[in-house]
């Protein structure tokens, strides 16, 4: 299934669903908002285990929430970092759109089209079970795919600069996601995403 139509509301066929809200703010915001957050981030190369070996990614992260939040995926563990002015403009945005609320945020930082994601499921165990995931795109217009655990099944969209994508009820169980390498994506691109550490 190939969905780049942003007026499509559940980008899934079943087991889950996928809203494209779209742009979540002007362009000029968007623009204020990716370059507070090159600035205001302490990004960090991300470290993982890969059938048993420390790899160091070309992608940068960082991980901030409303307390000392630890976070595992991947054999890392990270504690959240305080939010930033342009994160708790970001949330205010997300929780008002999409209604849900959310206390910590997973940031990647894509230096270009030649990183990417490989498929998973934000399944970790510290998240509220079936809990929204709300994703934020700034920066480099890049592809987003899911796949289905079950048939292979495949959904995908383009992710537009200042878009928000919501991902809840039953997709992490059902559905895996990547962002493929886009070569030709020479700009940067940062993700947010929003999410909820179970009390």
């Amino acid at each position: 299934m190939d969905l780049f139509n942003p007026q499509s509301r559940n980008l899934l066929p079943r087991d889950g669903e996928a809203i494209y809200f779209g742009a979540l703010c002007s362009v000029a915001e968007a623009d204020t908002l990716f370059t507070a957050l090159m600035n205001e981030i302490k990004w960090q190369h991300d470290r993982v285990k890969l059938y048993g070996r420390d790899i160091v990614t070309r992608r940068e992260v960082a991980w901030h929430g409303d307390a000392p939040f630890q976070y595992t995926y991947s054999h890392n563990t990270k504690t959240a970092l305080p939010w930033t002015p342009a994160l708790q403009r970001l949330k205010a945005l997300v929780e008002a759109e999409s209604g849900d609320s959310f206390n910590c945020c997973l940031l990647n930082l894509y230096h270009s089209g030649e990183e990417g994601m490989a498929w998973h499921a934000d399944d970790e165990k510290e998240l509220r079970p079936d809990g929204a995931i709300a994703s934020v795109s700034l920066g480099e217009v890049r592809r987003f795919v899911f796949r289905h655990k079950a048939d292979k099944e495949k959904a995908e969209i383009l992710l537009a600069h200042g878009s928000l994508l919501l991902m809840r009820g039953k997709t992490q169980t059902h559905w895996e996601h990547s962002l493929p390498v886009m070569k030709r994506a020479t700009g940067a691109r940062i993700n947010l995403t929003f999410r909820t550490i179970a009390g």
